[in-house]
C-alpha cells in the first residue's frame, strides 16, 4: 500500500469552530473543515456563503474570531500569510497576486529570491522558472513583463509561483475561470501529480462538473454555515446544487415560448470580417429572440460581436439596424443605435474596480445625469433602483466595484448597460466565475429581458446555457460560420459537430491577417 493510502485519513490541515464576525456582522458559523495528504477537496457554495473568507483563514490572511487551526496535528496561530507559507499553506488568489510592472521570473521569486555571494542568482531563478513553466506546458518567457500577458497566462503564472512554495496544503480559488479548455486539461494533469507527491488541495470552483471529475470530497457552506461534507462518489452535480441554493439544475432555465416566425429582423449582419479572425460571418437577429453563439475557444466570437458594437476594425461587411444600414465606428455609435455590449471580462473591461457603484452604474449613459455638472442626487436614485431590480447585494453602497463578489459585479455590469435603454443586448459568457444561485438570477433577468421586447446575442462556453436559453444557435469554427441550428437541432453532440468541422460548410481554415 502507498504512503497516500496509509495516511488517507490523517489531515494536514483541520480547523475546528471557526467563527467569524467584520464588526457586529457574523460570517462564519462553527465551520469545521480537514484537509488529507494527496486529496482534492472541494469547497463549494454560492457566492456569499463564506468560501473566500474560510480560504483565507485557513492560509493566514484573515484571523478567526474564535476556534482552532491545526497543522500536521500541531495547533497553529495563523498571524499572516507568510506564517501560512512557513506551514507549507499557498493559497492562489481568484484575483490576480501579481506585480505587473514586473517580469515572470521576478513574480515567481518575489520575496524569496536565490542570492549567490551578495548577488541575485539570475541563472538559477530563470532556470527553475522555465521547468515550472514546462510543467504546466506553458510557452512563456520568464523575461516577459507580467503586463504584457494575456489573462489565462497570469494565471499560469500565479499557478508556477505557487507551486515553487513546496506546498503542502495548495489553495485553488477559482483557478479555471479564465483558462481554455487545453490550460483546464494540463492544470488537472499537475493536480494529479501534486497529490500523488500528497499534496493536499483545496479547490474552489462553480463548476460543478470539474468537481464531479477532480474532487475526492466536497464541502458544501451556505449563508456561512456548514451543510455537509461527503465523498464526491455520493453526490451527483444537482445535489451539490441543490445543497448549495435549494433546487437542482433541471430547475435552472425559464420556460421559453415558441419565438413567432414572423418576429421583426432587429439586427442584420451580412459577410462581416475582421482581420485576422472572422472571414464573411452573416446573421439575422429577431425582436424577442436570445440567439446563442457556440464554438470553440479562438473560433472567432468575441471579436464577431467586438466589430459589430464598433470595438475593433473590419475589413469588410454591412450591418443593418431595422433595415437601415448603420455606420458603427465606436461603442458610442452602437449606443445610439440602442445596442450595448457586456463584455466577458468584467474586471478588466467592464467595470471600474477602485470606483464606487455609483460612476459604475451610469458611466455609459452621463448625458443623462447632467450636462456640465454630474447630478449625484440622480445617480443615487439610479442606483438605488438598480440594487433592487437586480438584486446586488452590498453592505455599503459607497464601496467600491471591486469589493463586490463576482456575480454582484455581474449584475452591476447588467444593470449598467441598462442605463441606456437598449434594445439589442450583446452579452459575452453571461455567468463566467458565478456561483449556481445567481445564475439562476441571471437567466432570470435575460428571460424578462425577452419579454420585454428585447433581442438578445449570447455567447457561451458552458452548453447547458446555449441549449437551455436559446432560440436559435449559430456555431463557429475558425472564424467562420459553419451553422445555425433551431429546434430540436439545438442539442450537444450536434453543436459539437459543426463547432469541430464534422459538419457545416467547408472552408479553408486560414484567415489571412
Amino acid at each position: 500500500m502507498d504512503g497516500n493510502r496509509q495516511d488517507q485519513n490523517k489531515t494536514i490541515l483541520r480547523v475546528k469552530g471557526i467563527n467569524k464576525a467584520f464588526g457586529s456582522i457574523q460570517v462564519l458559523f462553527g465551520i469545521d473543515f480537514d484537509v488529507r495528504p494527496g486529496e482534492v477537496h472541494a469547497l463549494l457554495g454560492e457566492n456569499g456563503a463564506g468560501k473566500s473568507t474560510l480560504v483565507k483563514i485557513l492560509s493566514g490572511y484573515l484571523q478567526p474570531t474564535s476556534g482552532t487551526i491545526d497543522v500536521a496535528g500541531r495547533s497553529i496561530e495563523l498571524t499572516d500569510s507568510s506564517v501560512g507559507e512557513d506551514q507549507g499553506i499557498v493559497l492562489i488568489h481568484q484575483e490576480f497576486n501579481l506585480a505587473e510592472q514586473l517580469t515572470v521570473e521576478e513574480n515567481i521569486f518575489l520575496g524569496r529570491e536565490a542570492f549567490r555571494s551578495c548577488f541575485l542568482d539570475k541563472r538559477l531563478m530563470q532556470a527553475r522558472s522555465r521547468e515550472l513553466l514546462q510543467e504546466l506546458q506553458c510557452d512563456i518567457d520568464p523575461d516577459t513583463r507580467v503586463q504584457d500577458l494575456s489573462v489565462s497566462d497570469k494565471q499560469m503564472v500565479e499557478i508556477a509561483k505557487a507551486i515553487s512554495r513546496d506546498a503542502r496544503v495548495l489553495i485553488m480559488d477559482e483557478p479555471t475561470a479564465v483558462l481554455t479548455t487545453k490550460e483546464v486539461k494540463v492544470l488537472f494533469r499537475l493536480i494529479n501529480e501534486l497529490k500523488r507527491t500528497g499534496v493536499g488541495i483545496v479547490y474552489i470552483s462553480h463548476k460543478l462538473d470539474e468537481i464531479e471529475a477532480i474532487a475526492d470530497r466536497v464541502t458544501i457552506l451556505r449563508d456561512g454555515h456548514h451543510i455537509t461534507t461527503d465523498r464526491t462518489d455520493n453526490l451527483k452535480p444537482d445535489d451539490m446544487a441543490r445543497l448549495m441554493v435549494g433546487r437542482g439544475l433541471n430547475d435552472m432555465f425559464p420556460e421559453r415560448p415558441p419565438l413567432g416566425g414572423d418576429a421583426d429582423v432587429v439586427l442584420k449582419v451580412d459577410n462581416l470580417s475582421v482581420p485576422g479572425h472572422v472571414m464573411d460571418a452573416s446573421l439575422e437577429l429577431h425582436k424577442g429572440e436570445v440567439l446563442g453563439f457556440a464554438g470553440l475557444i479562438g473560433a472567432g466570437r468575441t471579436a464577431l460581436m467586438e466589430a459589430i458594437v464598433g470595438l475593433r476594425e473590419r475589413s469588410g461587411g454591412k450591418i443593418f439596424r431595422h433595415g437601415q444600414e448603420a455606420c458603427i465606428r465606436s461603442l458610442g455609435d452602437a449606443s445610439d443605435l440602442r445596442m450595448a455590449y457586456l463584455t466577458k471580462d468584467r474586471k478588466g473591461c467592464g467595470l471600474l474596480m477602485q470606483m464606487q457603484l455609483r460612476p459604475n452604474l451610469t458611466l455609459l449613459a452621463l448625458d443623462q445625469y447632467g450636462r456640465y455638472l454630474i447630478d449625484e442626487e440622480r445617480e443615487s436614485k439610479a442606483l438605488s433602483k438598480a440594487i433592487e431590480e437586480f438584486d446586488i447585494r452590498v453592505g455599503d453602497v459607497s464601496a467600491t466595484a471591486g469589493t463586490l463578489s463576482g456575480g454582484n459585479q455581474q449584475k452591476l455590469l447588467l444593470a449598467k448597460i441598462m442605463q441606456i435603454d437598449p434594445e439589442v443586448i450583446i452579452i459575452d459568457e453571461p455567468t463566467r466565475g458565478i456561483d449556481v444561485g445567481t445564475k439562476h438570477q441571471i437567466y432570470m433577468f435575460i428571460n424578462e429581458l425577452t419579454r420585454q421586447g428585447k433581442s438578445l446575442i449570447l455567447i457561451s462556453s458552458e452548453m447547458q446555457e446555449i441549449i437551455g436559453l436559446c432560440d436559435r444557435v449559430v456555431v463557429m469554427r475558425s472564424g467562420f460560420v459553419t451553422g445555425t441550428l433551431s429546434g430540436d437541432e439545438i442539442e450537444e453532440h450536434e453543436i459539437m459537430r459543426y463547432a469541430t468541422g464534422l459538419k457545416g460548410v467547408e472552408r479553408d481554415d486560414r484567415i489571412s491577417a
